[in-house]
């Protein structure tokens, strides 16, 4: 079982990371397990994320949502199974049956990989933007949003790491900078998980790994770039004069011998020799 929702769960908890919202990862919500996707909720008053990928602005404090991947349909059972979870959510997170949350603290989202057909079949999905959609479902406003049709910008890098299109992910995973240091290891079980689901990546787990590299050198100070080389290596490549520049004679000298220097300079003269002093 490929485990998608924790996946995109963890890319969600590391774009929010240091932020006011905390990502929790299929919240138990019954004795009898019924998991919510991933919850998106506001924890204290920290700072707001400086940019939100398309359709997912302005936050809540809570944002509720149901995930589907590359196989599971958004459909109408999905949305009443969200409106389920959002309606025992505020029961539990409310001070009292009497006193509960508002509903305005409370946004759903439905999010797919690849556009509902039979969700749109059921009911009327209003375009707001590329990829972005709202469904009204009885007294509740869904946001659907579908990251196959979502812009390809930076901004919408965490959106397109889950688009299930090649070139997209390749170019998110070059744009989305995680916060956290365990990013790296969930993107390569990503790229994994596309290639058991039959998605050709013609950027492979090596590939990123070379470029995050690359682009976290960029970072270090040239003496940090160069530890853990041995002189050869880090002269590879180098011709001669690039090697000597800006050393004094004395330096590009060193370690030659006088009759060394002497030989050198008789056939710089065409092979007169100086006279030596003493001689």
């Amino acid at each position: 079982m490929i485990p998608w929702h924790r996946l995109f769960g963890l890319i969600l908890g590391d774009f929010f990371s240091g932020t006011a919202w905390e990502v929790v990862l299929e919240l138990d919500l019954s004795r009898k397990v019924q998991r919510l996707d991933i919850v998106v909720v506001r924890r204290g008053e920290g700072p707001i994320p400086q940019e939100l990928p398309d359709g997912f602005g302005p936050l809540a404090e809570h944002n509720l949502i149901t995930f589907k991947s590359l196989r599971e349909p958004l459909d109408g059972w999905a949305l009443k199974e969200l409106v389920g979870h959002a309606v025992n959510y505020r029961k539990q997170v409310s001070p009292s049956l009497d006193v509960l949350i508002p509903e305005s603290d409370v946004r759903l989202f439905g999010i797919a990989m690849r556009f509902p057909r039979k969700l749109a079949e059921q009911v009327k999905l209003e375009q707001r933007s590329d990829g972005v959609y709202e469904v009204q479902w009885g007294t509740d406003r869904i946001c659907v949003l579908v990251l196959s049709e979502v812009p390809e910008t930076k901004g919408n890098a965490v959106w397109n790491l889950f688009s299930g299109d090649a070139d997209r992910i390749q170019h998110a995973a070059l744009w989305y900078h995680g916060q956290r240091s365990e990013i790296s290891t969930i993107l390569n079980q990503l790229f994994e998980n596309y290639q058991a689901e039959g998605v050709t990546m013609p950027y492979t787990v090596e590939d990123f790994m070379r470029d995050v590299t690359l682009e976290h050198l960029k970072l270090l100070p040239p003496e940090e770039r160069l530890r853990g080389l041995p002189p050869e290596e880090r002269l590879r490549g180098l011709p001669p004069e690039e090697r000597l520049r800006g050393l004094p004679p004395e330096e590009r000298l060193r370690g030659l011998s006088n009759e060394e220097i002497e030989e050198y300079l008789r056939r710089r003269r065409g092979g007169f020799a100086p006279e030596r002093r003493g001689e």
